[in-house]
């Protein structure tokens, strides 16, 4: 009795327990219980500065794709560039709690979201939204479709009996994928599908790594999140089941379309895949057909929307590598869906009788104006740089919105005029018609693109106001390339020579008379002799005397032929009158004076060997010196290495008795020149080997003249390495690192130019033996020069780089104070910001707010914070600052004087420098003689700065053989910013007259 007893207990309490678990999965009663208790305690909120509880996503598709996964590196990269944690999530413990235990972040996640960036004043500059089409709320979604999608994934999902049920798991499927699962360890024949409900499959898409579930653990942690968002509203789920079929709709991927990228939505893939409205097709589904044509369109409607419902599971298989099997499917599921009464019969014939319209091709995107476009496009690119994105397509997607330092309304004011510009008319009305300008009606100003930047200084940064130009195109002129912007490189040389000045001053004032007299008479460079000259007699050795004496120092601006660069160079001027001109070094600044420029450069140049510790002079007059020996070695290394890649350059892709081939091409066809190349390259060779060679590479009636006697001389003269590398090319009228390349070729048939460049030493050392003899002293002292020139401007380099010089070296040439070394308009802005501010470099902000995943766990907002660097010397930035007026008051810019005016109607302070370029490639002959010129194209440039806060740059530029036809110079430049002071005086804080403003004057100033 008592035996049977307990047995009935245990019967009692497992039938209670089978009822409360059978209750419990029916009712989720406890579940409601615990996760509304749970959620209540979840939550998060922003906070200034960088929050110590905040932790990011894996990676999750969702999660990639707006850039939330990447948020630790982006804070890296955005904290190295000045920019600060402004304020970000703060997490409650029980969130941090929750994911720590394994769950995902508990939040609503978006429908919609990318980049967006505004102006500083809040006018939207770009948006990008994906997808750019979702339901918005459940009403939206035609009852049909959310019936099949139930029946297809989740049947009970919005069933009302229940209203606390569990949207995260169906019992039953769950019990039997796990039994399968189990089975399928004994035979994967027993194994079958998971038990995903759609509320579990929306968190795979969202934050399981890859969109994939690859462990029971990650599907159950996807469960738990997915169960405790659902009661996030409270214990009745309706609504949140409601929101779950909505959110599946928005979400799920449907493979990625050519031209287009990732598809993400059922209604995104209506328009991507089959060219329909999602929410036409909704609309015509929630109607009653009326009439047969409705009819079949509600059937092809629905035919769409179930079949992206059915290509969730293999989206790529279906939608891309297998459409029939697509369509064979979508009909097997319309005979389901109408046996079960989802649809009608009607609907249900008029479906099978329809077909899926694939696209073809994409619609071509609305025509993009780069010119309206150029500051967004630009804007882009930094943010690609700042974030380490890898293209727009990712950073369109972003959750991301930016506040920029542009000013759209400024902006768009010059960009309407610089898009009239190709009009002569209106050129015609600005002034930008006449000498140094366009010159009447050819040729077509059309062919010339326009660039304007305005920047603002501001407390400790330079914001960005205005960035346009003409060209419709995605270069960018203002930062793109490499120009050749002439005479503005003048403002890079004298801030040089006024830093050298200023380290002269500090060096040199604390010495005593006697000991600057002397120096002033053997200091081995023409700028020391001067600074100690002048500081042996000035009553006032402080810096800004002697910087005011440095710019009165003069300097012939006759024509001059200087070695420099290589070899020797000559030099002239623009105007004839400047040649008999010996102006001082403020004069020819003004007036953009060349050959003073190249005499001042020189000076430069030379105080930079003596400050590095070389006797130039002594150095080329002792031949025995063996100080020399390093710079010969540098040099013939240098130039080996040089010739060496372009004769490699010239046979990559060829096999090596191609190359040999290509070789004999460049030496006469005669029988010692062929045979001495071929015996150099096999000097192995016999002497039936080296005949075949001359017969297949001498005309026909030139070998049968050669006697066998003679083929037999020539053998035994060169075969078996009889003669040096430099003989054999001296011989067959080659170069020797020319031979060796195709010899060593011949025996390293996959060499690539690393491996060519570390086995060439020897073979360099060898063509170069002829320099080492006696008897060569000028061409070693040539080779010297050139290697002490490179060395002193590399470290002219550095102090331009301080400058703000954008590129990696400088052509070690006195023309590089003629814009021989290129430049760029944004770096030169930089250098006038510097002078601007007091010789303090400010960094430029584009971007002064950056906000990432807005109203999510992981916002985090960035705003700028700058870390101004002094540069120059404040003497310095004023001296220049002076200098830099005088330009437009007495120089090359004289046509800008009195154009802007302040507030109050006094004139503003303006300043800059004018520059032109006229790049051309001279092609010459034998003798030296000139036999062509390729033309590269033609720049003109003003840097400048506008009272005390603006400053920017203008170019006009002229790519390709169309520059030839132009002979503009910076004075256009400067005339077209005399003409934008309309459309600049409501940035600057002018006030715009009620009147028209009368047509700009033609004028012309002296060019540079």
């Amino acid at each position: 009795m008592v035996r049977r007893l307990y047995w009935l207990c245990w019967l009692v309490v497992l039938g209670l327990l089978g009822w409360g678990l059978a209750t419990e999965a029916r009712t989720s009663y406890l579940q409601a219980h615990y996760f509304t208790r749970l959620d209540r305690q979840i939550s998060y909120n922003l906070a200034p500065g960088p929050s110590p509880s905040i932790r990011f996503p894996g990676p999750g598709p969702y999660d990639v794709r707006l850039g939330y996964a990447d948020l630790p590196t982006i804070i890296t990269s955005l904290t190295a560039h000045q920019l600060q944690i402004s304020q970000q999530a703060r997490w409650s413990p029980r969130l941090d709690w929750f994911v720590d235990h394994g769950g995902y972040t508990l939040y609503t996640p978006k429908q919609q979201t990318g980049l967006q960036m505004f102006d500083r004043s809040g006018v939207t500059l770009f948006s990008a939204r994906y997808p750019q089409r979702f339901y918005q709320q459940f009403s939206e979604v035609p009852p049909v479709v959310a019936n099949s999608l139930m029946f297809i994934e989740d049947r009970d999902l919005l069933e009302t009996t229940e209203p606390k049920r569990d949207p995260a798991v169906e019992w039953s499927r769950f019990m039997l994928a796990a039994g399968a699962r189990i089975a399928g360890t004994i035979n994967h024949r027993w194994q079958r599908g998971g038990a995903s409900t759609l509320a579990t499959q929306i968190v795979k898409f969202r934050d399981s790594p890859g969109g994939r579930t690859d462990s029971i653990g990650e599907k159950m942690r996807q469960m738990v999140t997915a169960a405790a968002a659902a009661y996030q509203g409270g214990p009745d789920t309706l609504p949140a089941r409601k929101n779950i079929l909505v959110t599946y709709l928005n979400s799920t991927p449907l493979a990625s379309y050519p031209g287009y990228g990732e598809v993400i939505g059922l209604p995104e893939a209506m328009w991507i895949w089959y060219g329909a409205d999602f929410s036409a097709a909704g609309n015509l589904l929630m109607s009653p057909a009326t009439d047969p044509a409705t009819l079949a369109a509600q059937g092809q409607a629905y035919r769409e929307m179930l079949s992206l419902l059915l290509a969730g599971r293999r989206p790529a298989y279906y939608l891309l590598q297998n459409r029939a099997a697509l369509e064979a499917l979508t009909d097997y599921y319309v005979r389901q869906l109408g046996r079960a009464g989802i649809i009608s019969p009607a609907l249900r014939d008029a479906t099978l009788a329809s077909r899926l319209p694939f696209r073809d091709d994409m619609p071509p995107p609305a025509p993009v104006s780069f010119v309206d476009n150029k500051a967004t496009g630009w804007m882009q690119a930094e943010l690609l740089s700042l974030l380490h994105v890898p293209n727009t397509w990712s950073l369109d997607r972003f959750d991301l919105t930016a506040r920029t330092s542009l000013d759209e309304a400024a902006q768009q004011r010059v960009i309407a005029v610089l898009t009239r510009l190709s009009d002569p008319a209106y050129d015609q009305s600005l002034g930008l018609v006449g000498k140094y300008m366009l010159a009447g009606a050819t040729p077509k100003p059309a062919l010339i693109n326009w660039s304007f930047v305005l920047y603002e200084r501001g407390a400790d940064a330079n914001y960005v106001r205005i960035h346009a130009d003409s060209l419709d195109a995605p270069f960018d002129i203002n930062s793109g390339a490499m120009l050749q912007l002439g005479s503005t490189s003048k403002l890079r040389t004298l801030t040089t020579y006024l830093d050298i000045i200023t380290s002269l001053n500090r060096s040199l004032a604390p010495l005593s008379t006697a000991d600057l007299a002397h120096l002033g008479t053997t200091a081995p460079d023409a700028l020391t002799r001067w600074a100690a000259t002048y500081l042996a007699t000035a009553k006032d050795r402080s810096l800004r005397p002697m910087l005011e004496a440095a710019m009165q120092r003069t300097y012939s601006a006759s024509p001059v032929t200087f070695f420099t660069g290589g070899g020797d160079n000559s030099f002239g001027n623009f105007e004839p009158w400047e040649d008999s001109t010996v102006p001082t070094v403020e004069f020819a600044f003004e007036n953009s004076i060349n050959c003073a420029f190249i005499r001042l450069m020189r000076d430069i140049r030379d105080y930079e060997i003596a400050a590095a510790g070389i006797d130039e002079k002594y150095l080329l007059s002792h031949p025995d010196d063996p100080a020399r020996l390093p710079y010969l070695e540098r040099f013939i290394h240098t130039e080996g290495l040089h010739y060496l890649y372009h004769f490699y350059d010239e046979d990559r892709g060829l096999t090596p008795l191609q190359a040999l081939d290509r070789l004999t091409t460049h030496t006469s066809p005669m029988a010692s020149h062929l045979a001495v190349l071929y015996l150099a390259i096999f000097p192995q060779a016999s002497e039936a080997s080296m005949t075949d060679f001359l017969r297949q590479h001498m005309p026909r009636q030139s070998f049968a003249e050669v006697a066998p006697d003679r083929l037999t001389k020539l053998y035994q003269q060169f075969a078996g390495n009889k003669f040096s590398l430099n003989d054999e090319a001296y011989v067959a009228g080659l170069h020797p690192l020319r031979i060796w390349l195709t010899a060593y070729l011949q025996t390293h048939p996959n060499a690539g130019w690393n491996e060519i460049a570390a086995a060439s030493p020897q073979a360099i050392d060898q063509s170069y033996t002829w320099l080492f003899r006696r008897g060569k002293t000028f061409q070693q002292n040539v080779r010297i020069q050139t290697i002490i020139e490179q060395d002193a401007f590399a470290r002219i380099w550095q102090d331009w780089r301080r400058q703000g010089y954008p590129f990696d070296h400088l052509v070690p040439s006195l023309g590089t104070t003629l814009g021989a070394s290129g430049d760029r308009p944004d770096a030169l802005a930089t250098l006038m910001g510097i002078i601007l501010n007091g010789g303090v470099r400010q960094p430029t902000v584009d971007f002064d707010r950056l906000n990432f995943a807005d109203g999510t766990p992981y916002q985090t907002d960035f705003t700028s914070k700058p870390d101004p660097k002094p540069v120059l010397d404040p003497a310095v930035a004023d001296i220049e600052r002076q200098a830099l007026m005088g330009v437009v008051q007495n120089g090359t810019a004289k046509l800008l004087a009195g154009s802007y005016h302040l507030a109050d109607g006094k004139p503003m302070q303006i300043g800059g420098k004018t520059g032109s370029g006229d790049n051309r490639f001279h092609i010459y002959g034998p003798g030296g003689a000139l036999r062509g010129e390729r033309v590269v194209d033609r720049t003109a440039t003003f840097v400048f700065f506008l009272g005390n806060q603006y400053f920017g740059t203008v170019t006009a530029y002229v790519p390709g053989p169309h520059a030839a036809g132009f002979s503009f110079t910076s004075a256009m430049a400067a005339q077209l910013l005399k003409a934008l002071q309309p459309q600049l005086d409501p940035l600057l804080g002018v006030p715009v007259p009620t009147a028209p403003p009368p047509k700009a004057v033609v004028q012309s100033g002296p060019a540079d």
